[in-house]
């Protein structure tokens, strides 16, 4: 049976993927900082046939509850096929010179954390290559990482930063049999995105549909993604479509991207 970690997995798009991975059989340790928002979902997902779902909360801005976190998934003995690491995404600001203050703790609740938190999950995965026994890794990040946000610096150095420590580890892990792949998005209709667009509507008298229509009008597509389009992309590079891919940079952004 395929055992997945997923964190961020109460979010929209955490959500996606723990239903779409659930649906295919998959075993799941769902990690998010809420462990009653966690229990709540995993009351919705199909079990696996051999087993059950695993809630461990996690908050990324706390070592200690990291630390804790590490001992528990060491403690539980579920081997670990792969990993969704949805690092917490720092929100747009328009300063591009932060205080310090700022980057320390941005640092360690959108970086430090996670990848202590991807470490522990390495830990737990026994990849046999030679028996074509492969673990997989998918760190979703955002659009900057491809694409400079003008201004957004927390933004823009968060998600390059996680472009190029995946890069790293790829060439580090690949011997093991473990991929590393990045997945970029671009706008995604998560709850809390159509939110914010159904106010930025309202502040300019628009309706919804107008908006939506509006902001997208740059893409050619002319849409922004869905959770759950995000969640098959996801599936796929668990899968063995990604056998001979590591250390990619996935764009999933309906083509906004305009480069070679």
């Amino acid at each position: 049976m395929t055992t997945i970690l997923v964190t961020g997995a109460t979010g929209g798009i955490g959500k996606a993927v723990c239903e779409r991975l659930a649906a295919g059989g998959t075993q799941l340790v769902l990690a998010a900082r809420d462990q009653a928002r966690l229990e709540a979902l995993v009351a919705t997902l199909p079990a696996p046939l051999n087993g059950s779902h695993t809630p461990m909360p996690v908050d990324m801005s706390s070592d200690t509850s990291v630390a804790n976190f590490d001992r528990g998934l060491a403690a539980s003995g579920l081997k670990l096929n792969g990993a969704v690491l949805m690092p917490p995404q720092p929100h747009s600001d328009s300063n591009p010179m932060p205080e310090p203050e700022v980057w320390r703790t941005l640092f360690q609740t959108s970086f430090i954390g996670p990848l202590s938190v991807l470490k522990s999950a390495i830990a737990q995965m026994e990849p046999a290559p030679e028996a074509g026994v492969r673990c997989k890794i998918v760190i979703v990040s955002g659009m900057s990482s491809v694409q400079v946000l003008s201004h957004y610096a927390t933004a823009n150095v968060i998600r390059t930063a996680w472009v190029g420590e995946a890069k790293t580890l790829a060439f580090a892990l690949g011997e093991r049999g473990i991929h590393v792949n990045t997945l970029s998005l671009g706008g995604t209709l998560s709850p809390w995105y159509r939110d914010a667009i159904a106010k930025r509507a309202a502040s300019a008298g628009m309706t919804f549909e107008e908006r939506l229509a509006s902001e997208t009008d740059n893409i050619p597509l002319k849409k922004y993604g869905a959770p759950s389009e995000v969640a098959v992309v996801i599936d796929g590079l668990l899968s063995p479509l990604s056998d001979h891919m590591t250390g990619l940079n996935i764009l999933h952004d309906g083509g906004f991207t305009r480069a070679y």
